[in-house]
């Protein structure tokens, strides 16, 4: 994707061969900054801290953080220390755990003189994959809005809602529910996207709108509340959103706010697509809203609101009384039953047990390691 007509990924090896460029994504959208890393900690640390976030990209990055680590220690103690440190840095998102599992896979079984140079191989590979599984997300979410352009919408503008940021700085590249959009933008398809702010971290107005501005994608930025309105009077045709964790029984889990946009789709007879890369699915999980751990974060995200003044400086300040107790839950869980579909890299699923299995087997397999 582009910045100010330079193609960026997300994350990637600099240079010098062995450390690990990323945008620092707390800094967007008022400061595009390059962080560095250089340790399996600082990995960590850019996944605790959410300098990088969405489920495909912290996979990625916990893939690096072990290379790292290896490029450190390559011991077996070293490998099972940079397993666990990084594998508690969010609890949500599967991707974390299942890079890590692959990393661990591919690592244990061969000497340790080999396993720093195995590990940076291993995680390119997990990186580049994430890039193609997006690019097939693009090609079969396209379908859909091409089929609404061409049923009811001929020549005239396609209307998307999304929520949160599930676009390429979400993942290494393309994004997940932005795939498609950005796919019809270059094929001339006239293309709007009604971006929900998503707060409490406001992942919405900083980070989708900042990457869709940048490409060029027509958008506008709605309070979170204001979906269930636009559906009401029509004005959206479909919507997208992306997950960090898919449950075996088609449950999705997704930033805080995605089940009431998914309940408001249902009742104005929107669809309610869920874009998602294979590697998002736990055949572990039977049940999303039973089973799927809820990562409650920092009150202070709720509390304090970080923007530019009218003077150009970056201030902090608090929005919530002192004293006012905060809850801060940062997912909630979709029903399958609220779910249209889902676009995956393998085509449009039914959101159940079945189509999830018949489509992707190997993910069941991995499961019941």
């Amino acid at each position: 994707m582009r910045v100010d007509g330079k193609h960026f990924r997300s994350i990637w090896r600099e240079r010098d061969g062995w450390s690990v460029g990323a945008i620092d994504q707390r800094r967007l959208p008022h400061e595009f900054v390059v962080a560095r890393l250089t340790s399996c900690e600082d990995a960590a640390v850019a996944i605790r801290d959410m300098l990088v976030r969405g489920a495909p990209l912290i996979g990625a990055t916990a893939a690096y953080g072990m290379a790292l680590a290896m490029r450190e220690d390559a011991s077996d103690a070293g490998l099972k220390r940079a397993y666990d440190t990084l594998v508690v840095a969010r609890p949500t998102a599967i991707n974390l755990k299942w890079a890590l599992d692959e990393m661990r896979a591919t690592l244990a079984p061969i000497d340790p003189v080999e396993r720093a140079e195995a590990a940076y191989a291993r995680a390119d590979e997990i990186v580049e994959q994430d890039v193609e599984i997006n690019r097939g997300i693009a090609g079969n979410g396209l379908k859909l809005i091409e089929a609404i352009v061409a049923r009811k919408k001929p020549g005239e503008t396609v209307n998307v809602l999304t929520h949160c940021n599930a676009g390429w700085l979400a993942t290494v590249d393309w994004g997940t529910a932005t795939a498609p959009i950005y796919l019809a933008h270059e094929r001339g398809i006239k293309i709007h996207v009604w971006v929900d702010e998503t707060r409490p971290r406001n992942q919405g107005a900083s980070l989708t709108a900042w990457e869709l501005g940048h490409h060029g994608v027509p958008h506008t930025v709605i309070p979170d509340n204001t979906g269930g309105h636009l559906m009401q009077h029509g004005m959206v045709d479909l919507a997208i959103v992306g997950t960090d964790r898919v449950a075996a029984n088609g449950d999705v889990c997704n930033k805080i706010g995605t089940y009431l946009k998914a309940l408001a789709a249902h009742d104005n007879g929107v669809p309610f697509y869920v874009a998602l890369p294979s590697p998002t699915i736990d055949f572990a999980v039977n049940d999303g809203i039973r089973d799927i751990p809820i990562e409650q974060r920092s009150g202070v995200e709720v509390t304090d609101m970080t923007g530019r003044t009218a003077d150009g400086r970056l201030e902090t300040v608090r929005i919530v009384p002192e004293g006012s107790p905060v809850a801060n839950y940062a997912f909630d869980v979709t029903p399958a039953r609220l779910v249209t579909g889902l676009i995956t890299e393998r085509g449009v699923l039914k959101p159940d047990r079945a189509s999830l299995a018949a489509a992707f087997p190997e993910r069941i397999a991995a499961a019941a390691e």
